[in-house]
This record gives C-alpha cells, sequence and structure tokens, in this order.
C-alpha cells in the first residue's frame, strides 16, 4: 500500500473553537500546489480518511478537485490533533485492508501525523510536517519504509 499522509493547508486562528479553523487563501493556494504534485505521481486513491475539522475538510475539497471520486472516502474522529497515534495507524491499516486499498490518502493534523509515521515506520523520529504538506509511506505486511516527504516549498 501506498500510504499519503497529508496535513491541512494552513489554517485561519479567527475561530471560535480550534475545530472550526478555515483554510486561509494560503492554505488553499498551497494545497492546490500539492495537488498538483500528488497528481504527477498518483492519478487516483482508492480511499481517502480525513479528519472532521474543518480545515481538514476544506483540504480534502480542495485535494478531490484535482482527482477522480476515490472508491471510499471516510471522516475519522480518531484523525485530530490530539488522537491516540497508534490507535489511529491501526484504523488506517485495518481500513485499508477492509477496502483493498493500495493507494490511500489520509488528512489530519500535527502532531498527530508525525507521531503516526513513527507508528508505521519503526525507529523513526516523529516528522514535523509544513501545512499541506505530504509523507509517501510504502507500506507491506507488517514492514513500512518512508519514501519522501514534500512541502509546498521544496516540490519539483
Amino acid at each position: 500500500m501506498q500510504l499519503f499522509l497529508m496535513r491541512h493547508g494552513e489554517a485561519s486562528y479567527q475561530a471560535q473553537t480550534d475545530r472550526d479553523r478555515i483554510l486561509t487563501d494560503t492554505g488553499r493556494y498551497h494545497t492546490r500546489l500539492m495537488s498538483n504534485f500528488l497528481n504527477g505521481l498518483v492519478t487516483e486513491f482508492d480511499l481517502v480518511l480525513v479528519s472532521p475539522y474543518l480545515r481538514a475538510q476544506q483540504t480534502w475539497q480542495e485535494v478531490s478537485s484535482h482527482f477522480p471520486e476515490p472508491r471510499k472516502w471516510l471522516v475519522l474522529d480518531e484523525l485530530v490533533p490530539s488522537a491516540d497515534p497508534a490507535l489511529a495507524a491501526d484504523l488506517v491499516r485495518a481500513y485499508a485492508e477492509q477496502f483493498k486499498a493500495d493507494k490511500v490518502l489520509v488528512i489530519a493534523h500535527m502532531p498527530l501525523l508525525g507521531y503516526m509515521v513513527s507508528e508505521l515506520v519503526r525507529g523513526t523520529e516523529p516528522p514535523l510536517f509544513a501545512t499541506s504538506g505530504v509523507c509517501l509511506i510504502d507500506v507491506h505486511m507488517e514492514q513500512a519504509h518512508q519514501v519522501w516527504m514534500k512541502a509546498p516549498h521544496n516540490i519539483s
């Protein structure tokens, strides 16, 4: 399985709650840049898992306009910033297996994403994800390795 972990785009702090923060214009622009980059690597996603927070939902809306409809996409409460990374990683694997997904996109938050990388790729320190940043992890059975990590400022 190719697992693409993506952090939401840059979000405004002008909101009643963290859950309700919206993408900024820069966040939308950077997400479009990353979507175009991803589109050069993968033609479609089999499964998309998204945080329920508004900025992650808006990031998915932007990304989805660059790809065909995935076979399945779900909103998971276990993908919020303070979620348990071991549980989140296990859920991603379980859903990928259930839907026989080879190309999986997860859109979530820091610090969860960094800790998920550590859960999936044993011995790896949690990386920092830039907003709109993406990490590709190649997962086969119980083995996983990080292929690359990109941000809007270092794609080419």
